[in-house]
């Protein structure tokens, strides 16, 4: 099955629901922009204020329209707010891959299992609806938390592409990247995800 990009796409479970981002969401996630700045420090994208904000979520909207990127907004249902945001991206169906990515999550809900059943969700998706055959994560190597994660829901690191990125600020980044395959994904599911499934 090709990802199509037409489509209302809304992924859900107990704890979160994926809905796909819109303009509307700005307000709702302007708070967590103005309060936590520091949120996207290893992302080539700017952020902290509200025309930060303004400006990400039209690059999302536009990577929709242009069919490189379904980006999402993440409602926390048991606190019931939005709290950030996440994408499929680099989406390829004439290879069956994409990437999961461009996740950024309120601080306060970190570290609770709220982007472990993202993950989930999409996961699911891309393996179970779509069919395809890989799923990539990528990160600046910098990134240990990000790292951590990507490790810890069962993702294997293939390598490092040396100053790969360029950063706001001037720096280059190296870049760690991570993948699932489809085969892996039963074991992985179950051993990983039991508690969602």
């Amino acid at each position: 099955m090709e990802f199509d990009f037409e489509p209302e796409i809304v992924l859900e479970n107990e704890r979160v629901r994926l809905e796909p981002l819109t303009e509307d969401h700005l307000p709702h996630l302007l708070p967590i922009a103005l309060e936590q700045p520091d949120l996207l420090t290893y992302s080539p994208s700017r952020f902290g204020d509200e025309e930060s904000l303004k400006a990400y979520l039209g690059a999302a909207l536009i990577g929709r329209a242009l069919e490189e990127r379904y980006p999402f907004v993440i409602y926390d249902k048991p606190s019931q707010r939005y709290v950030g945001s996440t994408s499929f991206g680099n989406i390829s169906n004439a290879n069956l891959r994409l990437e999961i990515g461009w996740t950024w999550i309120d601080k306060e809900l970190q570290r609770t299992g709220l982007n472990r059943a993202n993950k989930f969700l999409m996961l699911r998706y891309a393996f179970e609806t779509l069919g395809f055959e890989r799923v990539e994560f990528k990160a600046d190597s910098r990134n240990e938390q990000s790292r951590r994660g990507m490790e810890g829901i069962g993702a294997t690191f293939e390598g490092t592409l040396r100053s790969h990125t360029l950063m706001t600020d001037g720096f280059r980044r190296s870049t760690v990247y991570y993948s699932i395959l489809k085969e892996e994904w039963p074991e992985i599911k179950a051993r990983v995800f039991a508690s969602l499934i």
